[in-house]
């Protein structure tokens, strides 16, 4: 298994790719976009990912990688494209299925078909393999099929290829131990072999699980707002218990795993999913949340301005996927709110981006929506002395507000009922 072709160059096709060009396989990227192809054939990426331009350097440069936007003949196809939610809060499996049918010309006996997307149960069986069949070769005799999810973390992904463990469905027996083959040349973590179906339930609940347990971070949270009572203290004091860990909370949940994967668990059993439904609504809720206590600090003020830190649903990324921070800002927007925005990472925003000295400049709310390691660095006079008020809501628990409200600054911290917000 020596040709690989890897459909879909995003946030996992493209390290996967790149890795695999860098272990000596032979690499065809697909992406539909030109400019994506143009990019990586000149040894560029499009998505900001520590280590991986000079991966894709090497890998493009040795040869191994190019990228083009049609499929070709290869021993591997791996299909890593995205599944988003429809407006009906289903799996929208588009981009897998077009993907799926492309390759169909480009099959021969022994080829593999990995899915990596994440997929609800039953995806491989009852989509992937009849579309595979319409070539001629049975899935599990002349063709192989495996769905290989992955578990990676934007700003740690390549460490994350490698070094994390790794859960490897097959078709059958056959058809999984091809995939661990391929997967055994780079990962270093432990590899787990088992059946198509469960290693797609694997994936789900791993993302599922972490939206249950920060939807409950969040409501604590906005109880202790409520009862006059810190969060943060609280969190510190009941993490000493052995077998706790409770969350951090905060405006929401982005990402293009957590804030999307519960629902095809929905989708397949509505009435037996009431903690994943209740979870998902309890997150989804908490850019209005946000908005309510801004608006609440913006009281009395004549055509308030709010300056909006961070765009991205996480620190020290550029990803903007599900971010409840694009939430907040449509929300304040709709309340006739003038929001300016900054975000030192993103670099194709649905709103506009202001340097952040503009962005502060006649402020009366500095609203801190994403962790970015740059907002420390913030200086409270420097800030202090551009506002036109002194007002701080952090909802990331991020910044020192012992030295914010030094400043003269009102400073308020998302889940602090009861004093500043730190743990």
């Amino acid at each position: 298994m020596k040709k690989v072709c890897v459909l879909g160059l995003g946030y996992i096709g493209l390290p996967t790719a790149s890795v695999l060009a860098t272990n000596g396989y032979h690499v065809l990227g697909v992406d539909v976009s030109s400019h994506v192809v143009e990019t990586v054939n000149n040894g560029g990426i499009h998505i900001e990912e520590p280590g991986l331009q000079t991966l894709v350097r090497a890998a493009t440069g040795s040869g191994n990688l190019r990228a083009a936007q049609a499929p070709e003949g290869a021993d591997v196809f791996i299909l890593a494209l995205p599944t988003p939610l429809t407006s009906d809060k289903r799996a929208d499996m588009t981009f897998v299925t077009r993907a799926t049918e492309s390759i169909v010309p480009c099959l021969s006996k022994g080829s593999l078909v990995i899915l990596e997307s994440t997929s609800p149960p039953g995806t491989c069986r009852c989509l992937i393999r009849p579309l595979l069949e319409r070539s001629g070769l049975i899935v599990g005799e002349d063709i192989f099929l495996a769905h290989c999810p992955e578990r990676v973390l934007p700003g740690k992904i390549l460490k994350e290829l490698i070094d994390n463990d790794r859960v490897i469905g097959g078709y059958d027996e056959e058809s999984a131990r091809r995939a661990r083959e391929l997967y055994a040349s780079f990962v270093e973590g432990t590899i787990f072999l088992t059946g198509v179906d469960t290693a797609e339930m694997v994936k789900l609940v791993e993302n599922t699980y972490r939206d249950v347990n920060i939807a409950l971070a969040n409501e604590t949270a906005v109880l202790c707002e409520d009862l006059g009572i810190n969060f943060w203290e609280v969190r510190r004091f009941a993490n000493r218990h052995p077998r706790v860990d409770l969350h951090h909370a905060g405006p929401g949940v982005g990402g293009h795993c957590i804030s999307v994967d519960p629902w095809f668990l929905v989708e397949l059993q509505r009435e037996k999913s009431r903690i994943i439904r209740m979870a998902r609504q309890c997150n989804n809720d908490m850019p209005r949340h946000v908005v309510s206590s801004a608006l609440r600090l913006l009281e009395g003020f004549d055509k308030p301005k709010v300056a909006v830190l961070g765009l991205a649903y996480k620190g020290n990324v550029d990803d903007l996927r599900e971010s409840p921070a694009l939430a907040v800002v449509e929300l304040l927007e709709n309340e006739g709110i003038t929001v300016a925005i900054h975000d030192p990472h993103v670099t194709r925003p649905p709103f506009p981006l202001v340097p952040c000295g503009e962005c502060i400049q006649g402020a009366d709310l500095l609203l801190l929506l994403t962790d970015h390691q740059q907002y420390l660095n913030l200086d409270p006079e420097t800030v202090g002395a551009a506002m036109r008020h002194r007002c701080l809501y952090d909802t990331r628990n991020q910044l020192e507000h012992t030295a914010w409200k030094a400043a003269g600054f009102r400073v308020r911290v998302l889940g602090a009922g009861n004093g500043v917000g730190t743990e």
